[in-house]
Parts: structure tokens; C-alpha cells; sequence
């Protein structure tokens, strides 16, 4: 037996909409087909592959909850990085650039609604 990849990240979400618009709008990824479990939520694609599942839930919103957590971020491999940091500056997203030369990267920094850390990272000079 051995782990061949990481499949998907389950987030549960209080902003279930906010959260399907932010990954389509600023990420670019696709809100697309999903079971019928019998509770809310969103599968959201990078390609053919399901990575971010959403689970809608009632209560308080977890803004700020990603402090307490014990998991810091979830990253993505991208290609197009000027064409992505266009993306985010018309959309208006906060977001961190980092240049890490020593393991080739661009590494760019956002948050999603619920205050997820997210790393989109490139290719250094693609």
C-alpha cells in the first residue's frame, strides 16, 4: 500500500454561496457535479478532479476560526501566474506574492471568505 496523492480538502462553511463564488471567480476553478448527500454543499474542480469539497452548515460564521486551527493552508499548482495576479488584482482579493528562489516558486497568498489560507503556487520564471 502507499499514498499516491492528496484528493481533496473538506471544508465546512457557514457562507456556502460567498465560498462557491470565491473559488470560481477568483481561483477559476468549477463548481460542478456532487452526490446527493442530504445536506448542503458544493464540489468544486481543478480540472476533471473534485479538490474542495464544501459543506454548508447553520451557525456562527467561522471567520477567524483558522486560527485555532491545526492545519495553516492548502496549496494548488498552477500554471499563469501573471494572468492569475491579474485575476486577483480585478477581482479586488487581498493577496501575498512570494518569491521562494531556492525551490523555484512563485507562491501567491490569498484567503478565502471563511479566512482559509490558500496557496496558489507556480513555476519561478513560467
Amino acid at each position: 500500500m502507499r499514498i499516491e496523492k492528496l484528493d481533496h480538502v473538506n471544508l465546512r462553511t457557514t457562507q456556502l454561496e460567498a465560498m462557491i463564488e470565491w473559488y470560481v471567480e477568483v481561483l477559476g476553478m468549477t463548481n460542478g457535479k456532487r452526490p446527493g448527500f442530504p445536506f448542503p454543499g458544493a464540489w468544486i474542480y481543478a480540472g476533471d478532479a473534485a479538490v474542495v469539497h464544501l459543506v454548508g452548515i447553520e451557525g456562527e460564521a467561522a471567520v477567524g476560526s483558522e486560527v485555532s486551527l491545526k492545519m495553516e493552508h492548502v496549496a494548488f499548482r498552477a500554471v499563469g501566474a501573471e494572468a492569475f495576479e491579474a485575476r486577483l488584482k480585478a477581482r479586488g482579493a487581498r493577496y501575498q506574492k512570494a518569491v521562494i528562489e531556492e525551490v523555484s516558486t512563485v507562491a501567491f497568498n490569498v484567503w478565502d471568505p471563511d479566512g482559509n489560507h490558500v496557496h496558489v503556487d507556480f513555476v519561478l520564471g513560467e
